[in-house]
């Protein structure tokens, strides 16, 4: 029983590092901001959508065995497709140049104002490419030294913020829908995503530290996630109600690690900024190393070793560095349409995957992504052009970003009714 506890609470604090990393900082005070009076509903429409998707993503992976099993259903060209593209959502182009851009933004640029973003760029990701490349104890060390203090550093700011508030809660939202503006804050830290290389990480460990038995996995990754997920929870309720506590000050035009920043400052002067600078410089470096480290894996074994780990990772360093010169909030809205096309089929896999074979056939399973991603694709289309599609705003649960559901609920349907005939035949 006290392996069991003890490997619970390293892997917890292990997963908290990896989920804890550019986007967790900079979306809840915003998000707070945004919501105003309605920044619990916000606050708890942004953690179902982050942490409760990707705790669910996690789940499915331990009964699929990896990350493939959740895809291979759709066939081996579009797995490998949508593999791909998630890989390079969390990966090059968008989540590990973001970790770079928001350290030079968050934690260079409020204490040493004027350093090239190139250069900085450059010496970040050649700091990830030592760590990567060569085989060495120092991401462990920093994992262990990082969770402890970053959750430190934490708390001490929200206990500050909460017993002094900046100023008093904004009088209305400035948002009109609180809830959808928080579901895609959540998508947007695209810890979904990051679970489904993340998830068979914690597997592994599980399974190296002794437990073989799948009852035994899932005990210890529950509880696993348990530990991550109640910390997550404390901090994001208490950065979203730091945000809200702002109105007075900002609107929704302020940068989003100004906002951060200023918040820190505001409650501890400035040897807060010091000590968040460096703590949140940590969580980055490690996001970044592990995320380098899972694409380069991924793309090395996608190309059957023609392409070796130390030349993927290479080449995702300096890929990465371009794109983070692009700034955070260019990234973020570079992220938006990439990631409003990817989540929902993902999303629609990943609930698959929890159910058994009966369920879980092919056609119900390709028809259901399918769905999904036309709903989606028709969306974003909307959105970013003006062509009107007036049929998405009468689908259930549009409002909340969800108009996929009903369409993939309806097209897995279909391919029950089809894989019942075709075994009949």
């Amino acid at each position: 029983m006290k392996k069991h506890l003890r490997d619970m609470l390293v892997i917890g604090f292990a997963l908290f590092s990896m989920f804890f990393g550019a986007g967790n900082v900079i979306f809840p005070p915003y998000l707070g901001l945004s919501s105003g009076p309605e920044w619990l509903v916000g606050f708890l429409s942004y953690f179902l959508a982050d942490i409760g998707l990707a705790m669910l993503a996690m789940f499915a992976i331990l009964r699929q065995g990896s990350p493939e099993g959740i895809t291979s259903p759709l066939g081996r060209i579009p797995s490998t497709v949508l593999m791909c593209m998630i890989v390079l959502c969390i990966g090059p182009m968008l989540a590990i140049p973001r970790t770079a851009a928001t350290t030079y933004e968050t934690s260079l640029s409020p204490l040493v104002p004027g350093v090239s973003p190139i250069l900085f760029s450059a010496l970040f990701f050649l700091l990830i490419l030592l760590l990567c490349v060569r085989e060495t104890a120092v991401v462990d060390i920093v994992g262990k030294i990082l969770t402890p203090a970053l959750l430190i550093g934490l708390l001490v700011l929200i206990v500050i913020g909460v017993a002094n508030p900046i100023g008093p809660v904004g009088t209305q939202p400035l948002v009109d829908n609180v809830s959808a503006t928080g579901i895609e804050a959540g998508y947007q830290t695209m810890d979904v995503l990051a679970a489904i290389v993340f998830g068979y990480v914690i597997l592994k460990s599980a399974r190296e530290k002794g437990h073989k038995e799948p009852s035994a996995q899932l005990r210890v990754v529950s509880g696993a996630s348990a530990v991550a997920g109640v910390g997550l929870l404390v901090v994001y309720l208490g950065l979203t109600y730091l945000g809200a506590t702002t109105a007075r000050f900002f609107d929704l035009t302020v940068n989003r690690t100004y906002l951060v920043v200023s918040i820190v400052r505001n409650l501890m002067g400035t040897w807060g900024i010091l000590l968040f600078s460096i703590v949140v410089a940590l969580a980055c470096v490690t996001t970044a190393v592990g995320l380098v480290s899972a694409s380069a894996d991924f793309f090395s074994g996608l190309s059957r070793g023609r392409i070796s780990y130390p030349a993927a990772v290479c080449a995702i360093c300096v890929f990465s560095a371009v794109v983070s010169n692009f700034g955070l909030n260019e990234i973020i809205a570079i992220a938006s349409p990439i990631l409003s096309v990817v989540y929902p089929p993902t999303l629609v896999l990943i609930v698959l995957a929890l159910f058994g074979p009966r369920i879980r056939q092919e056609w119900v399973v390709r028809l259901s992504a399918l769905g999904a991603l036309a709903v989606s694709l028709l969306d974003v289309l909307r959105t970013y052009t003006a062509v009107e599609i007036p049929l998405l705003d009468a689908l259930p649960f549009a409002s909340l970003g969800f108009g996929w559901l009903l369409p993939a609920v309806v097209c897995g349907a279909a391919g029950m009714l089809i894989s019942h005939r075709t075994a009949v035949s």
